[in-house]
Order: structure tokens, then C-alpha cells, then sequence
């Protein structure tokens, strides 16, 4: 399998479209210098949102991976938590259930500031590195 032959998703959170859209651009950008630029664009609302809808990807037999992203910053009250540990569970579920690679480009940040630096347009920019983990799982299971 070489990733010119891949069949991915790419789901984005539309909250915090600086921060998601930096995150996308980085993962289009890894994607395009690995040989497989025509992924299919999806958005979702927020960080909650992106596990049903990488399931349904992944249930659809359409996509051989699923890259999520998505920001969550904490704030003043436990919503973080709660964002947080139900988008990550949500996403291993469903990889485990489907079978396909869900990798997790959800930012999960104590500020802004931390947000903005994991999305720049750089080698550490956490879209990309979601996007190198789909292919990477995609090589691995290949071999199983």
C-alpha cells in the first residue's frame, strides 16, 4: 500500500476555526508531501461532535482512515474535562469497533497561546502529525 492509494477523511472542527484551520492546512499539507492530497473534507461543530461523525466515515467503507481535529482549551469550569476525555474515548471506541485508524488531532490546551503554537504552519504543527499517524497506523495494519 503506498499512501497515493489511501482513502482518507479528514474531519475538522469548526470551533475555533484559527486554531482548526491551521491544524487542517498542516494535515492537508503532510498529506499532499506524502503522495495522497485528495482527502475528503468534513466538519464537525465541536470536539464532541467529530466521534459519531468519524464513525459514520469509517462505517461507510469509503475511507481506509479518518484524521480528526479539533481545539479544546481550558477554561473556568470542568467542561474541558469533560470535552476532552469524552472526544479521546469516542475516537478509540470507535477506531476499535470500525477497525479503521481514527487519529487524534484534538488540541487539548491549558491557553490560547498553546492552541496557536501546536496549529502554526510548521514541522510541530499537530495536524500534521495526525495526518503521519493515519498513514503510519495504515502501513502497520497492512502488515498484520
Amino acid at each position: 500500500m503506498t499512501a497515493t492509494n489511501l482513502r482518507l477523511a479528514i474531519v475538522t472542527s469548526t470551533f475555533s476555526p484559527e486554531i482548526t484551520g491551521g491544524l487542517r492546512k498542516g494535515a492537508e499539507d503532510y498529506l499532499a508531501e506524502a503522495g495522497a492530497p485528495n482527502a475528503a473534507h468534513f466538519s464537525a461543530p465541536g470536539a464532541f461532535e467529530i466521534p459519531l461523525i468519524a464513525q459514520k466515515l469509517a462505517q461507510s467503507g469509503r475511507y481506509d482512515g479518518v484524521i480528526c481535529l479539533g481545539c479544546v482549551i481550558k477554561g473556568d469550569t470542568a467542561h474541558f474535562e469533560y470535552i476532552s476525555g469524552a472526544a479521546s474515548l469516542g475516537l478509540m471506541n470507535a477506531s476499535l469497533a470500525t477497525g479503521i485508524p481514527l487519529t487524534f488531532g484534538i488540541i487539548t490546551t491549558y491557553s490560547e497561546e498553546q492552541a496557536i503554537a501546536r496549529s502554526r504552519d510548521d514541522a510541530h504543527n499537530k495536524g500534521r502529525e495526525a495526518a503521519a499517524a493515519c498513514i503510519a497506523a495504515l502501513a502497520t495494519l497492512a502488515q498484520v
